[in-house]
């Protein structure tokens, strides 16, 4: 019984209203977040910005806020105008409010390529939910909790566990945000292959998991992660908590030391005697200009 395994393909979150990617070139995105530009680097962006026409050139010069990478590593923003600590934008297809705020090491708290992840789950979630089903979701290296609260909308529970304690909290902001602060979700700080060997021994059982592991990381401890040596472990890990009629299982990843096929052959080890259906690929961002796609990550999905 095994699962049915589709070639990897490409998803485009194209239903944001709130996030546009204007333009990329030369190693730079410009990018609107709310009423908000920014440029930053990215290593796919190895073709060249187009010059000489007169828009392009000047949404360019137009930003708020520029991330400059240090040759030492890192970076630090420059900010032509004072901007706000945080703000919020929302995801309008399905009613979501995120914060954001430029961090030090250029990410901004939220990746809008996830959305098409958002999309697919919500809408098994609420399948599940009109068919009388309570549906428990578990959500390891949570980040802010962007998929935490577009689970908890659809109408599940969710355990949102990461090492950071401030990526937690962030999370609690977004659910508020949200309008979900009184929703049915456990915030969790902790290592996540830890936390998932105790759930094991507590007899819990999770209805879909979501995860999105690291290459390197600590937990909250101090303990090292690396996902050539860990991934296989937790993921038998998680097979282990889902109950007897899971719905999904989820697997984002933004190294390159793993590909779509990759995470698609781990799924249909993983569960070989399941059924159901796997799929594989990368995310991405239209590019407003010229309509290219800017690949962002990859994913792999398996669904009963």
């Amino acid at each position: 019984m095994s699962a049915n395994v589709s070639r990897p393909s490409l998803l485009v979150a194209d239903r944001w209203r709130d996030y546009a990617l204007l333009d990329c070139g030369d190693g730079l995105k410009h990018e609107r977040w709310g009423e908000i530009t920014l440029v930053r680097p990215d290593p796919q962006i190895i073709w060249p910005r187009r010059r000489g026409e007169k828009e392009s050139d000047a949404r360019w010069e137009n930003w708020d806020g520029f991330y400059h990478r240090s040759d030492t590593g890192g970076g630090k923003w420059e900010f032509r105008r004072p901007l706000p600590d945080h703000w919020k934008i929302s995801y309008e297809p399905l009613g979501l409010t995120f914060k954001i705020h430029p961090t030090s090491f250029k990410h901004t708290g939220l990746f809008p390529e996830q959305a098409v992840n958002w999309d697919w789950f919500s809408a098994k979630i609420k399948t599940a939910k009109k068919l009388g089903r309570e549906v428990n979701v578990l959500n390891l290296f949570g980040y802010t909790g962007a998929a935490t609260v577009a689970a908890a909308k659809a109408g599940a529970s969710v355990c949102h566990v990461d090492a950071a304690e401030g990526m937690v909290k962030w999370c609690k902001e977004n659910a508020a945000h949200s309008g979900l602060a009184a929703a049915p979700i456990r915030y969790i700080a902790d290592d996540c292959l830890k936390f998932a060997r105790r759930e094991l021994k507590r007899g819990r059982h999770y209805d879909a998991i979501i995860m999105d592991p690291p290459t390197y990381g600590r937990g909250a401890t101090g303990e090292m992660w690396k996902l050539e040596e860990h991934l296989w472990e937790l993921l038998t890990a998680c097979r282990a908590l889902l109950s007897e009629q899971p719905l999904f299982f989820l697997i984002n990843a933004y190294t390159a030391r793993l590909s779509p096929t990759v995470v698609a052959n781990l799924l249909a080890e993983l569960m070989h005697d399941r059924g159901g259906a796997i799929t594989a690929g990368e995310v991405g961002l239209p590019i407003a200009r010229d309509e290219k796609v800017l690949p962002c990550g990859i994913y792999g999905r398996w669904e009963a």
